[in-house]
């Protein structure tokens, strides 16, 4: 632990020209006393680490010194690549890699580029939870995430409705979507066995937040198939799920605005493939059938398009508008 962190601070002082021990002491989350003890024990050990006093003083390397420990390990350049999602790293326990790998590359670095990991991190953040949520990262993800890079096989318990079911899985990856976190995994076939040859099975989809208990087989790995495209699956796999939950339809009469705003309160792909064919009225409006998950879930939908949008079936989703309205009416009378 002492020893990473040694490293760590001599990767600090050499991608900056100089820190305060208050500094140093915050990025490796340790005490000003604790600093002061390993800039010493560096020095000990023939690293020219000068302690400049007074207010503007600080910590720096002198004599042009620089380490040849960036030499990226496999964690490390994994962790690289998704440095973009500082939220993701931290709940699937990578972001000490992350921050390790970001040293290395800094110390590096010709001096006039250093600055480009804060220029960019000035200039684009990603955010992909929703507005108005606050998701939870699961307690299990950082066991699964572990199992995710080292190809090794999970017995997996998990809730699916009102029973808890059990499964050997190969876990092939993981998806943040808006905010949720789902496992892309292999059942193997019964027939496959469980040794760590590669076998057959199906792909499914997991939401991490169900599991109940994840279980780590050891060293007992399974071999990928190089052909999985995990983006492509899940684009497929998204899509038929979209198309599942659509199980009714309700009949529309839209206004040039209602037909603006429709793909922005109901789902997209359905709202666009039902404007597709419209053709408008006199007056511009468009009479569609629009597939939804139900006529409640429409309800809400439907709502925020207030007069854009008129319901003409099926009648007990019109009939609740029309008493909505009135209610509305008579509020603001």
């Amino acid at each position: 632990m002492r020893a990473a962190r040694l490293i760590k601070m001599v990767l600090l002082l050499q991608a900056r020209a100089s820190m305060t021990a208050a500094e140093l002491a915050e990025e490796l989350e340790v005490s000003e006393r604790t600093i002061t003890r390993d800039a010493q024990a560096l020095s000990e050990a023939g690293v020219p680490v000068y302690a400049d006093r007074g207010r503007t003083g600080g910590y720096r390397l002198i004599g042009g010194y620089r380490t040849r420990l960036t030499g990226l390990a496999r964690s490390e350049a994994e962790a690289l690549f998704l440095s973009g999602v500082p939220g993701a790293l931290r709940e699937m326990g990578l972001e000490d890699a992350a921050s390790a790998a970001r040293l290395k590359v800094s110390a590096a670095l010709l001096p006039s580029l250093r600055d480009a990991s804060q220029s960019a991190a000035q200039r684009f953040h990603l955010d992909a939870p929703g507005w108005f949520k606050e998701t939870p990262a699961p307690a299990l993800l950082p066991a699964v995430a572990d199992a995710v890079w080292d190809d090794r096989r999970l017995l997996a318990r998990y809730r699916r409705q009102d029973s808890e079911v059990g499964r050997e899985l190969e876990p092939y990856g993981l998806v943040l979507k808006a905010g949720v976190w789902y496992l892309c995994a292999r059942v193997p076939d019964s027939g496959s066995g469980s040794g760590s040859g590669s076998g057959s099975g199906s792909y499914r989809v997991y939401r991490i937040d169900r599991f109940i208990s994840v279980e780590p087989q050891g060293e007992n790995r399974f071999v990928r198939d190089e052909d999985f495209d995990l983006p492509g699956f899940w684009e497929e796999r998204a899509a038929q799920f979209a198309r599942a939950i659509l199980r009714e339809s309700v009949v529309l009469r839209l206004s040039p605005d209602g037909a603006r705003q429709l793909p922005y309160v109901t789902d997209r792909t359905a709202a666009h493939e039902a404007l597709a064919d419209a053709e408008p009225d006199e007056r511009g409006r468009v009479t569609i059938t629009l597939p939804v998950e139900s006529t409640v879930v429409a309800y809400s939908q439907l709502l925020m398009l207030g007069p854009e949008a008129e319901v003409l079936g099926p009648p007990e989703l019109r009939d609740r508008l029309a008493a909505t309205a009135a209610r509305m009416a008579a509020l603001y009378r």
